[in-house]
C-alpha cells in the first residue's frame, strides 16, 4: 500500500505479513498469569488476543515491536487503523529500546474498524503504571512501539491491527 509523502509507515500488516521483531510481554515477568499472542489472521491483519487476569499480582498483556531508530520530528500524529472489542488499550512509544519508561496514549476501541489519530504531544511518560514527572514525548525519534491492555479486571480481549503510521 502506498502512502503520500505526508505519512510514514511504521508497520502495515497488509504489506508485511510477518511478526518478526514483534514480541509478547505479559505480567508473567512479575509473577502474573495473563496470556496473549500475536498472529496474522486470514484477512492479513494482526490479531493481538488473550486473557488478562489479576491473579498472582497480574493484570496486563502487551505486544511490542522494535525497529531501527526512526527520526520522527517532521510528524505530529500516530495513526492507528484498528478494530477492537470495545475495551480500553494503550499505545506506547519508546524513544530508545533500552529506556525503562514508555510514553503512553490510552484509547478506547469501538468494536468497529476505525482510524485513531493520536497527537505525539499527548504521549505522557509512565513506568510500571506510574506517571513520571518528566516532559511528554519529545517527538524526535522512536525505536519501539507497543499495544498494552491493563484494565485492572479479569477479561479476554481481541484487537485487530491493520496499520500504524506517522502523520
Amino acid at each position: 500500500m502506498a502512502y503520500p509523502d505526508s505519512t510514514s509507515n511504521i508497520f502495515d500488516f497488509k504489506s508485511k505479513e510477518d511478526t518478526n521483531n514483534w514480541y509478547v510481554i505479559n505480567d508473567g515477568v512479575m509473577g502474573g498469569l495473563s496470556t496473549s499472542s500475536l498472529e496474522i489472521n486470514p484477512d492479513g491483519k494482526a490479531l493481538f488476543k488473550g486473557h488478562v487476569t489479576t491473579e498472582n499480582n497480574g493484570g496486563f498483556a502487551s505486544v511490542r515491536y522494535t525497529f531501527s531508530k526512526k527520526e520522527v520530528s517532521k510528524f505530529t500524529h500516530i495513526v492507528l487503523r484498528i478494530k477492537g472489542d470495545g475495551k480500553d488499550y494503550q499505545f506506547r512509544i519508546k524513544e530508545e529500546q533500552e529506556q525503562r519508561h514508555s510514553y503512553i496514549a490510552p484509547f478506547s476501541s469501538s468494536g468497529k474498524w476505525e482510524v485513531l489519530k493520536i497527537p505525539l504531544s499527548k504521549f505522557y511518560p509512565s513506568f510500571r503504571g506510574n506517571t513520571l514527572d518528566i516532559p511528554n514525548f519529545s517527538g524526535k525519534s522512536m525505536e519501539e512501539i507497543a499495544f498494552l491492555i491493563a484494565n485492572k479486571t479479569k477479561e479476554s480481549f481481541q484487537l485487530e491491527i491493520e496499520s500504524i503510521l506517522l502523520e
